[in-house]
């Protein structure tokens, strides 16, 4: 009997440890789950097929999220998964619509005039810059103390991420004139 309690004390705690820390985005599981719905345009179909194919394909989809690409998420902080190549339409604020793109390090934005502009995260330097008609220039970078630096006006500064940096911001970039709208 005292076997059998250490056994299931043991699956317990390993079941415990397996799942706990990181939840994870389970983006595997999700894409299985979005494209099993978008199978056919019959409801009943996918039904059908979704009591087929998620007890044995749901099943290795999480198993494999659980274990595998929620723990690379959690550590690296990037998802193995994440929609590299995907384009998303977004409005401006000047009423227009953009073409978003997702790289492997930033983003793509395609004006409604074909202009074209890569926002660009450098791993090594913790930065992000812009990059237009062949000109690429830093935008800001993250400092070790928890600041930012960036360039505001031709001048690089540092302002911390609070609301008393964005304030510091925005009064650098309009030499210190800041109008409140309603």
């Amino acid at each position: 009997m005292r076997k059998i309690n250490v056994k299931v004390a043991a699956w317990l705690l390993i079941g415990c440890m397996a799942t706990s820390s990181c939840i994870g985005s389970y983006s595997l599981f999700n894409k299985f789950a979005k494209w099993e719905t978008q199978i056919s345009s019959n409801k009943f179909v996918n039904a059908i097929i979704g009591f087929i194919l998620t007890p044995i394909v749901g099943s290795v989809c999480l198993l494999a999220d659980s274990l595998v690409l929620n723990s690379i998420e959690f550590w690296s902080g990037s998802n193995p998964l994440a929609d590299i190549g995907k384009t998303k339409t977004v409005m401006g604020q000047d009423g227009r619509y953009y073409a978003v793109t997702t790289l492997k390090n930033g983003y793509e934005i395609k004006a409604p005039t074909g202009e074209i502009t890569h926002f660009i995260h450098d791993a090594k330097t913790d930065s992000w810059s812009m990059e237009q008609n062949g000109t690429v220039k830093e935008i800001f970078r993250f400092n070790g103390d928890g600041t930012i630096m960036a360039s505001v006006n031709g001048q690089r500064h540092n302002f911390s991420l609070d609301e008393a940096g964005v304030y510091e911001a925005r009064m650098a970039a309009n030499n210190g004139v800041y109008f409140a709208m309603r």
